[in-house]
């Protein structure tokens, strides 16, 4: 956590800094555990301070600001990152803030209708903005990269996204493997951007036992599959993600997500099912994580309900 449809919140929601001159980067005072800036902050600042972002991109789990010579400054929220335009959680974990200019009418992206109507909610002077990086655990990480240096250390590390892949694609990935189903849809270099929230959720929509291991998959579960991945994934992106009990993810605008709410077996350990009504959703550990499912559902003979 954050996963795809919560970082891809976080991409949608800072479209506004597009055609925006970068003024400043600063580190604001911070006693908590420093995440990983890279270069210095001071040596960014030196080398970002007058150029414009020409397009907001996100790679599997990852926000990245791409300038006009495609270098990217990389965002990997990981457990407990946010980025932000409005007041961050707590300022205690601030860790990076970077203030724009007006947007460079000469800009080849331009924000959305949307996000401008948003950002001007809590953002009335639209001619300086300013975008934040907060990280309460410190296991983020910011780095900028040139165009060479995302393709190695990055891009060729990840699997396709998992909003791109298709059936073929997916079942020729993973159909050999022996690994349980739900561990091989956490693995980065294979799909990139399901974490273990979303694998539960999408494998109880496909109605598949995440037990199974892949190579045990028939036809129609690996269709039922990638259809139940855009399902869920599309769908959290519409509910701008999903914010657990501990409150920590919150979108751009410092509120919270909405797909929480819509979760069907996640944190659900010992209620009943919402859709068979008869099952209790069970919790299992699998690769040192909690995997929730429900056992009438989502069982290994491959009777399932529809999407």
């Amino acid at each position: 956590m954050p996963e795809l449809p919560e970082v891809e919140t976080m991409c949608r929601g800072i479209a506004d800094v597009v055609g925006r001159t970068i003024e400043a980067v600063e580190t604001p005072p911070c006693a908590c555990r420093p995440c990983t800036i890279e270069p210095t902050v001071e040596k960014m600042h030196q080398h970002l301070v007058g150029r414009s972002v020409r397009a907001i991109e996100r790679r599997g789990k990852r926000v990245m600001l791409r300038f006009d010579d495609d270098e990217r400054l990389v965002i990997e929220p990981r457990m407990s990152g946010l980025v932000l335009l409005a007041d961050p959680p707590s300022v205690d974990h601030l860790r990076l803030r970077i203030r724009f200019s007006g947007r460079d009418s000469s800009a080849d992206a331009k924000a959305t209708s949307k996000s401008k109507r948003r950002a001007a909610t809590k953002k009335p002077d639209a001619d300086g903005i300013e975008l934040l990086v907060w990280d309460r655990r410190g296991l983020g990480t910011i780095r900028l990269l040139s165009q060479s240096e995302f393709a190695e250390q990055i891009d060729s590390r990840l699997g396709v996204d998992a909003l791109q892949i298709d059936v073929a694609g997916l079942r020729r990935k993973l159909d050999a493997s022996s690994r349980a189903i739900k561990v091989a849809l956490l693995d980065q270099t294979v799909v990139a951007g399901i974490g273990n929230l979303y694998a539960a959720e999408i494998l109880f929509v496909a109605g598949v036992d995440p037990r199974l291991p892949c190579n045990k998959l028939s036809g129609p579960q690996w269709t039922r599959l990638h259809a139940a991945i855009s399902h869920v994934l599309d769908d959290a992106i519409v509910h701008e993600g999903s914010t657990l009990s501990d409150g920590t993810y919150r979108n751009v605008l410092n509120d919270p997500g909405g797909y929480q709410n819509m979760h069907r077996v996640y944190d659900r350990k010992g209620q009943y099912c919402q859709r068979c009504t008869k099952g209790v959703i069970n919790r299992i550990v699998q690769a040192q994580r909690s995997t929730f499912f429900c056992p009438v559902c989502q069982k290994r003979s491959g009777k399932h309900a529809s999407v």
